[in-house]
Protein backbone atom coordinates (compact mmCIF):
# COMPACT_ATOMS: atom_id res chain seq x y z
CA UNK A 1 0.00 0.00 0.00
CA UNK A 2 1.41 3.92 -1.02
CA UNK A 3 1.65 5.95 2.01
CA UNK A 4 -1.38 8.23 1.91
CA UNK A 5 0.55 10.71 3.74
CA UNK A 6 4.33 11.96 2.15
CA UNK A 7 5.59 14.08 5.04
CA UNK A 8 4.34 15.90 8.65
CA UNK A 9 5.02 19.46 8.90
CA UNK A 10 6.08 19.24 12.54
CA UNK A 11 8.58 17.38 12.02
CA UNK A 12 9.58 19.05 8.68
CA UNK A 13 11.58 22.49 8.38
CA UNK A 14 8.83 24.32 8.42
CA UNK A 15 7.29 23.85 12.02
CA UNK A 16 4.29 25.46 13.33
CA UNK A 17 3.85 29.14 12.34
CA UNK A 18 3.61 30.55 16.16
CA UNK A 19 3.14 34.25 14.86
CA UNK A 20 -0.02 33.24 12.64
CA UNK A 21 -3.22 34.88 13.72
CA UNK A 22 -5.12 31.09 14.45
CA UNK A 23 -1.80 30.27 16.38
CA UNK A 24 -2.39 33.59 18.40
CA UNK A 25 -5.72 32.71 19.21
CA UNK A 26 -5.66 28.99 19.90
CA UNK A 27 -2.34 30.52 22.77
CA UNK A 28 -5.37 32.63 23.91
CA UNK A 29 -8.03 30.06 23.76
CA UNK A 30 -5.39 28.32 26.33
CA UNK A 31 -4.84 31.04 28.68
CA UNK A 32 -8.52 32.13 28.99
CA UNK A 33 -10.59 29.49 27.95
CA UNK A 34 -10.17 26.76 30.68
CA UNK A 35 -12.88 27.67 32.33
CA UNK A 36 -15.65 25.08 33.91
CA UNK A 37 -19.26 25.28 33.28
CA UNK A 38 -19.56 22.51 36.36
CA UNK A 39 -17.75 25.14 38.62
CA UNK A 40 -20.16 28.13 38.30
CA UNK A 41 -22.57 28.56 41.30
CA UNK A 42 -26.27 29.49 40.79
CA UNK A 43 -27.13 29.14 44.15
CA UNK A 44 -27.97 33.42 44.12
CA UNK A 45 -29.76 32.39 40.50
CA UNK A 46 -32.17 30.32 42.19
CA UNK A 47 -32.92 32.59 44.68
CA UNK A 48 -33.50 35.27 42.55
CA UNK A 49 -35.93 32.58 39.66
CA UNK A 50 -37.95 31.83 42.65
CA UNK A 51 -38.76 35.41 43.08
CA UNK A 52 -39.34 36.26 39.88
CA UNK A 53 -43.42 37.31 37.83
CA UNK A 54 -43.90 34.45 35.50
CA UNK A 55 -43.66 36.63 32.55
CA UNK A 56 -39.71 37.64 33.86
CA UNK A 57 -38.97 34.12 34.29
CA UNK A 58 -40.87 33.00 30.48
CA UNK A 59 -38.49 36.09 29.39
CA UNK A 60 -35.04 34.66 30.29
CA UNK A 61 -36.24 30.75 29.64
CA UNK A 62 -37.54 32.30 25.71
CA UNK A 63 -33.37 33.93 25.61
CA UNK A 64 -32.11 31.24 27.09
CA UNK A 65 -33.73 28.74 24.67
CA UNK A 66 -32.72 30.30 22.04
CA UNK A 67 -28.83 30.30 23.41
CA UNK A 68 -28.77 26.92 24.43
CA UNK A 69 -29.86 25.39 21.02
CA UNK A 70 -27.59 28.03 19.04
CA UNK A 71 -24.95 26.49 20.94
CA UNK A 72 -25.80 22.94 20.55
CA UNK A 73 -26.37 23.88 16.90
CA UNK A 74 -22.69 25.17 16.42
CA UNK A 75 -20.84 22.73 18.30
CA UNK A 76 -22.90 20.30 15.99
CA UNK A 77 -21.80 22.15 12.68
CA UNK A 78 -18.40 23.26 13.25
CA UNK A 79 -16.77 19.26 12.07
CA UNK A 80 -17.25 20.44 8.54
CA UNK A 81 -15.27 23.04 8.44
CA UNK A 82 -12.50 21.82 10.58
CA UNK A 83 -12.40 18.58 8.09
CA UNK A 84 -12.11 21.28 5.16
CA UNK A 85 -8.88 23.21 6.80
CA UNK A 86 -7.65 20.04 7.72
CA UNK A 87 -7.90 18.86 4.40
CA UNK A 88 -5.88 21.61 3.41
CA UNK A 89 -3.27 21.27 5.75
CA UNK A 90 -3.76 24.56 7.62
CA UNK A 91 -2.24 22.43 10.77
CA UNK A 92 -2.60 26.50 12.88
CA UNK A 93 -5.81 26.61 11.48
CA UNK A 94 -7.22 23.36 12.58
CA UNK A 95 -5.49 23.62 16.24
CA UNK A 96 -7.04 26.61 17.02
CA UNK A 97 -10.40 25.17 15.87
CA UNK A 98 -9.94 22.01 18.12
CA UNK A 99 -10.35 24.54 20.75
CA UNK A 100 -13.21 26.77 18.99
CA UNK A 101 -15.06 23.35 19.38
CA UNK A 102 -13.95 22.49 22.83
CA UNK A 103 -15.32 25.97 23.73
CA UNK A 104 -18.85 25.62 22.11
CA UNK A 105 -19.50 22.43 23.92
CA UNK A 106 -18.85 23.77 27.24
CA UNK A 107 -21.82 26.63 26.50
CA UNK A 108 -23.95 24.19 25.39
CA UNK A 109 -23.53 22.31 28.91
CA UNK A 110 -23.59 25.77 30.72
CA UNK A 111 -26.85 26.68 29.30
CA UNK A 112 -28.42 23.51 29.98
CA UNK A 113 -26.83 23.36 33.78
CA UNK A 114 -28.76 26.47 34.20
CA UNK A 115 -31.58 25.49 32.91
CA UNK A 116 -31.18 22.03 34.85
CA UNK A 117 -30.30 23.37 38.30
CA UNK A 118 -32.11 26.68 38.52
CA UNK A 119 -35.06 26.51 36.61
CA UNK A 120 -36.25 22.83 36.97
CA UNK A 121 -38.28 21.85 34.29
CA UNK A 122 -39.54 24.16 31.83
CA UNK A 123 -40.94 21.68 29.39
CA UNK A 124 -40.10 21.81 25.80
CA UNK A 125 -38.21 24.79 24.86
CA UNK A 126 -38.65 24.70 21.39
CA UNK A 127 -41.73 26.70 21.85
CA UNK A 128 -39.60 29.46 21.63
CA UNK A 129 -37.93 29.09 18.27
CA UNK A 130 -39.70 31.70 16.11
CA UNK A 131 -39.53 31.40 11.86
CA UNK A 132 -36.66 33.16 11.71
CA UNK A 133 -35.09 31.73 14.08
CA UNK A 134 -35.71 27.59 12.92
CA UNK A 135 -34.59 28.89 9.17
CA UNK A 136 -30.99 29.72 10.41
CA UNK A 137 -30.27 27.02 12.94
CA UNK A 138 -32.87 24.28 11.24
CA UNK A 139 -31.78 24.60 8.16
CA UNK A 140 -29.67 27.09 6.83
CA UNK A 141 -26.73 27.21 9.27
CA UNK A 142 -26.64 22.49 9.17
CA UNK A 143 -26.38 23.17 5.35
CA UNK A 144 -24.06 25.54 4.76
CA UNK A 145 -21.82 23.48 7.11
CA UNK A 146 -22.56 19.86 5.98
CA UNK A 147 -22.17 21.30 2.52
CA UNK A 148 -18.32 21.37 3.04
CA UNK A 149 -18.40 17.35 3.11
CA UNK A 150 -18.78 17.19 -0.45
CA UNK A 151 -17.47 20.45 -1.34
CA UNK A 152 -14.81 22.28 0.37
CA UNK A 153 -13.98 24.66 -2.22
CA UNK A 154 -13.54 28.55 -1.18
CA UNK A 155 -16.62 29.57 -2.52
CA UNK A 156 -18.23 26.63 -0.26
CA UNK A 157 -16.05 27.36 2.70
CA UNK A 158 -16.94 31.05 2.32
CA UNK A 159 -20.76 30.52 2.73
CA UNK A 160 -19.83 28.52 5.51
CA UNK A 161 -18.45 30.71 7.50
CA UNK A 162 -20.81 33.72 6.80
CA UNK A 163 -23.26 31.71 7.77
CA UNK A 164 -21.52 30.53 11.16
CA UNK A 165 -19.48 33.22 12.35
CA UNK A 166 -20.69 36.44 10.53
CA UNK A 167 -24.62 35.89 11.13
CA UNK A 168 -25.07 33.35 14.23
CA UNK A 169 -22.02 34.48 16.04
CA UNK A 170 -21.03 37.73 15.01
CA UNK A 171 -24.98 39.21 14.31
CA UNK A 172 -27.12 37.25 16.79
CA UNK A 173 -25.33 35.37 19.55
CA UNK A 174 -23.11 38.26 19.75
CA UNK A 175 -26.12 40.78 20.02
CA UNK A 176 -27.81 38.73 22.18
CA UNK A 177 -25.39 38.01 24.65
CA UNK A 178 -24.65 41.97 24.89
CA UNK A 179 -28.38 42.35 25.62
CA UNK A 180 -28.97 39.72 27.74
CA UNK A 181 -25.91 40.53 30.03
CA UNK A 182 -27.00 43.94 30.19
CA UNK A 183 -30.48 43.15 30.79
CA UNK A 184 -29.53 40.67 33.90
CA UNK A 185 -27.15 43.79 35.05
CA UNK A 186 -29.35 46.31 35.29
CA UNK A 187 -31.52 44.26 37.54
CA UNK A 188 -28.77 42.45 39.72
CA UNK A 189 -30.12 39.49 38.66
CA UNK A 190 -28.49 35.84 38.53
CA UNK A 191 -24.79 36.34 39.51
CA UNK A 192 -23.78 32.82 38.14
CA UNK A 193 -25.51 33.00 34.60
CA UNK A 194 -24.01 37.03 34.34
CA UNK A 195 -20.54 35.56 35.13
CA UNK A 196 -21.06 32.69 32.33
CA UNK A 197 -22.16 34.91 30.03
CA UNK A 198 -19.01 37.20 30.32
CA UNK A 199 -17.17 33.85 29.73
CA UNK A 200 -18.88 32.79 26.97
CA UNK A 201 -18.84 36.60 25.14
CA UNK A 202 -14.65 36.22 25.24
CA UNK A 203 -15.01 32.79 24.00
CA UNK A 204 -17.15 34.37 20.72
CA UNK A 205 -14.83 37.06 20.47
CA UNK A 206 -12.36 34.83 19.22
CA UNK A 207 -14.47 32.49 17.13
CA UNK A 208 -15.71 35.75 15.52
CA UNK A 209 -12.41 36.83 15.20
CA UNK A 210 -11.21 33.39 13.53
CA UNK A 211 -14.34 34.13 11.19
CA UNK A 212 -13.24 37.17 10.08
CA UNK A 213 -9.38 36.40 9.74
CA UNK A 214 -10.98 33.00 7.45
CA UNK A 215 -13.12 35.40 5.33
CA UNK A 216 -10.89 37.93 4.94
CA UNK A 217 -8.32 35.75 3.86
CA UNK A 218 -10.19 34.00 0.86
CA UNK A 219 -11.15 37.06 0.19
CA UNK A 220 -7.76 38.34 -0.32
CA UNK A 221 -6.73 35.21 -2.07
CA UNK A 222 -9.76 35.46 -4.57
CA UNK A 223 -11.11 38.93 -4.32
CA UNK A 224 -13.53 37.77 -6.75
CA UNK A 225 -15.35 35.41 -3.62
CA UNK A 226 -16.17 38.85 -2.43
CA UNK A 227 -19.33 38.54 -4.45
CA UNK A 228 -20.47 35.48 -2.79
CA UNK A 229 -19.52 36.84 0.76
CA UNK A 230 -21.55 40.18 0.29
CA UNK A 231 -24.79 38.05 -1.44
CA UNK A 232 -24.97 35.56 1.00
CA UNK A 233 -24.19 38.38 4.17
CA UNK A 234 -27.63 40.53 2.96
CA UNK A 235 -29.39 36.82 2.43
CA UNK A 236 -29.22 35.87 5.34
CA UNK A 237 -28.99 38.98 7.83
CA UNK A 238 -32.50 39.76 7.19
CA UNK A 239 -33.17 36.13 8.58
CA UNK A 240 -31.12 37.33 11.98
CA UNK A 241 -33.15 40.58 12.28
CA UNK A 242 -36.03 38.73 11.46
CA UNK A 243 -35.42 36.30 14.87
CA UNK A 244 -34.74 39.58 16.93
CA UNK A 245 -37.91 40.93 15.91
CA UNK A 246 -40.00 38.16 16.14
CA UNK A 247 -38.68 37.33 19.74
CA UNK A 248 -39.92 40.75 21.11
CA UNK A 249 -43.54 40.30 19.02
CA UNK A 250 -45.19 38.50 21.76
CA UNK A 251 -44.78 41.33 24.27
CA UNK A 252 -46.55 43.73 21.22
CA UNK A 253 -49.65 41.33 20.52
CA UNK A 254 -50.74 40.79 24.43
CA UNK A 255 -49.46 44.39 25.42
CA UNK A 256 -47.04 43.00 27.78
CA UNK A 257 -44.33 45.07 29.59
CA UNK A 258 -40.52 44.43 28.60
CA UNK A 259 -38.84 43.83 31.08
CA UNK A 260 -36.17 46.72 32.33
CA UNK A 261 -33.29 46.50 30.00
CA UNK A 262 -34.48 44.83 26.79
CA UNK A 263 -35.27 46.98 23.81
CA UNK A 264 -35.54 45.75 20.90
CA UNK A 265 -34.40 49.00 18.68
CA UNK A 266 -31.22 48.60 20.89
CA UNK A 267 -31.00 45.03 19.66
CA UNK A 268 -31.35 45.96 16.22
CA UNK A 269 -28.70 49.00 16.35
CA UNK A 270 -26.35 46.83 17.66
CA UNK A 271 -26.44 44.15 15.33
CA UNK A 272 -26.87 46.25 12.42
CA UNK A 273 -23.97 48.12 13.25
CA UNK A 274 -21.23 44.72 14.25
CA UNK A 275 -22.74 43.70 10.43
CA UNK A 276 -21.46 46.91 8.88
CA UNK A 277 -17.96 46.99 10.60
CA UNK A 278 -17.55 43.38 9.62
CA UNK A 279 -19.28 43.78 6.02
CA UNK A 280 -16.46 46.73 5.26
CA UNK A 281 -13.73 44.88 6.92
CA UNK A 282 -14.18 41.88 5.05
CA UNK A 283 -14.46 43.80 1.41
CA UNK A 284 -11.19 45.68 2.39
CA UNK A 285 -9.74 42.48 2.13
CA UNK A 286 -10.16 42.59 -2.08
CA UNK A 287 -7.41 44.75 -2.17
CA UNK A 288 -5.10 43.81 0.42
CA UNK A 289 -2.00 41.26 0.66
CA UNK A 290 -2.31 38.15 3.48
CA UNK A 291 0.06 39.98 5.88
CA UNK A 292 -1.89 43.11 5.48
CA UNK A 293 -4.91 40.51 6.48
CA UNK A 294 -3.36 38.96 9.30
CA UNK A 295 -2.03 42.54 10.69
CA UNK A 296 -6.01 44.17 10.51
CA UNK A 297 -7.06 40.67 12.01
CA UNK A 298 -5.12 40.37 15.22
CA UNK A 299 -6.21 44.70 15.58
CA UNK A 300 -9.57 43.24 15.26
CA UNK A 301 -9.09 40.39 17.83
CA UNK A 302 -7.36 42.82 20.62
CA UNK A 303 -10.58 44.74 19.72
CA UNK A 304 -13.00 42.56 20.72
CA UNK A 305 -11.02 41.21 23.85
CA UNK A 306 -11.58 44.76 25.18
CA UNK A 307 -15.11 45.14 24.38
CA UNK A 308 -15.81 41.52 26.15
CA UNK A 309 -13.51 42.27 29.67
Amino acid sequence: MEPIRQQFRTTGSAGLDAGSLPMRLYEKSKRLGIWDPAEIDFARDREDWAGLAELEQQTILSLTSLFLAGEESVTLDLLPLMLAVAREQRLEEELYLTAFLFEEGKHTQFFRRFVDEVVGDPGDLQRFHTPSYRALFYEQLPAALSALLTDSSPAAQARAAVTYNMIVEGVLAETGYHSYHRMLVERDLCPGLRSGLVRVKQDEARHIAYGVYLLARLVSEEPALWEIVDARMNELLPLALGTVTETFEPYYEDELEIPVGLDEQTFLDYATGQFAKRHARIERARRQTLAEVEAEAEADAEAEARLTG
